[in-house]
């Protein structure tokens, strides 16, 4: 009778040893916050609060002297929460972990030691192929703020600034419809007997929500557009009242801006924001009327939109006063640091229980969609086709 043949060793027919999970060991994170140098950026990453949390955890963080100031958080704040304070700018990018609210610049890129985590916005429409060729060089790993999602999918840093940016927006009308400022007159408030401010927002995103929210809190007359049913739904539901809302179509958007005090732009483009309001549109408008174009970033909505910056912040067309800031939440410096600090010292605190980022993507999704560089390799395909350069997927890399 013959043998029968089996698939299997003898050796791997043997019981074999279990192996138990190790428990993964905490990291110690060693953090540095640079000044920003960018023109006119005043927000900072992580408030004194934030610092004493991580401190209080066993992590160091390395403060330039004077990286809070323009967010009104003093050096004496941060070094009673716990970090170190240096004026030395090249000591805190020596650090292995860099906290930035813009990305580094090429000569601050210089600075930054190999194998570092670079965890800063990307803003991809303000970049060279020389940026990521620097990062390429020093094998760094980037983390981008703006890519991160949450577990809902959603991206919590773009919503965060996004409802900065859309209460700012009125606030910003309502300065410039008064006297002080040039403008109209207007109160932006809804007086017994006076008819009340008119308000198109052009766009149904997180933008033009809080826009909304804003507006309709001090009595204006609100008029909603975007070319998304769904968004308008969403856009009435979460204000939790009846507004006017209507597809883009040009006969009543012509309409809405003739009547219009006020008229916020809050498109988004993949590339770039489509232009909605073309100049002939403007020219309808009353005399002394605001357009805020929160689009300004990516190209504008309204044609006659040109960028601007903090210190000359409007100019007029056709008697139409424009604001084109692209930098908004950076004029509330304050609560744009609070509400991206609120945002960043969780995933540092969960980087750091992880045992380092490689772990902490493994486990988190979210986290792992935030990243555009792994030690020197490109892995964001977005990236890779705007600027034509070779990319790696992450999980080939990352197992």
């Amino acid at each position: 009778m013959s043998k029968s043949l089996s698939p299997f060793s003898k050796a791997q027919l043997l019981p074999q040893e279990e192996t138990l999970e190790i428990l993964r060991k905490k990291g110690e994170l060693f953090i540095g916050i640079p000044k920003e140098t960018f023109f006119q950026e005043k927000r900072v990453c992580l408030t004194p609060d934030a610092v004493s949390a991580l401190s209080s955890n066993g992590h160091r963080v390395l403060l330039e002297s004077g990286a809070g100031e323009g967010a009104n958080f003093k050096d004496k704040a941060y070094s009673e929460a716990g970090a170190e304070i240096t004026k030395d700018t090249a000591k805190v990018y020596s650090c292995p972990i860099i906290l930035k609210v813009e990305p580094p610049s090429i000569e601050e890129i210089k600075l930054i030691n190999p194998q570092t985590l670079l965890i800063s916005a990307l803003q991809i429409k303000t970049q060279s192929k020389s940026y990521f060729e620097a990062l390429a060089s020093k094998r760094i790993t980037a983390l981008a703020f703006e890519f991160i999602k949450d577990e809902d999918g959603a991206y919590p840093a773009v919503r965060s600034l996004s409802e900065i940016a859309g209460t700012a927006s009125v606030l910003i009308a309502s300065e410039l419809l008064s006297n002080v400022n040039g403008g109209n007159g207007l109160l932006f408030g809804n007086i017994n007997g006076v008819p009340p401010t008119e308000v198109v927002i052009i766009g149904a995103g997180t933008v033009g929500e809080f826009a909304a929210r804003s507006a309709l809190g001090l009595g204006a007359n609100v008029k909603i557009f975007d070319s998304s049913i769904t968004k308008l739904r969403c856009v009435q539901t979460n204000l939790g009242r009846t507004v006017y809302t209507s597809t883009i179509q040009p006969k009543n958007l012509i309409k809405a801006l003739k009547r219009c005090d006020v008229a916020i732009g809050a498109v988004r483009g993949s590339n770039r924001a489509p232009i909605i309001v073309t100049e002939d549109m403007v020219k309808c408008m009353k005399n002394g009327a605001v357009i805020i174009d929160v689009s300004i970033d990516m190209g504008g909505c309204f044609e006659t939109s040109e960028i601007t910056n903090h210190d000359h912040p409007t100019f007029e067309v056709n008697g139409v006063t424009h604001y084109c800031v692209p930098n908004i939440p950076a004029r509330y410096s304050r609560s744009a640091s609070v509400s991206i600090s609120n945002i960043f010292t969780p995933y540092l605190l969960k980087i750091a229980e992880d045992g380092g980022i490689e772990n902490a993507i493994r486990f988190d999704r979210g986290l792992k969609n935030g990243l555009y560089f792994y030690h020197g390799v490109l892995t964001n395909k977005s990236v890779a086709d705007w600027f034509d350069l070779k990319h790696t997927d992450l999980n080939l890399l990352v197992f």
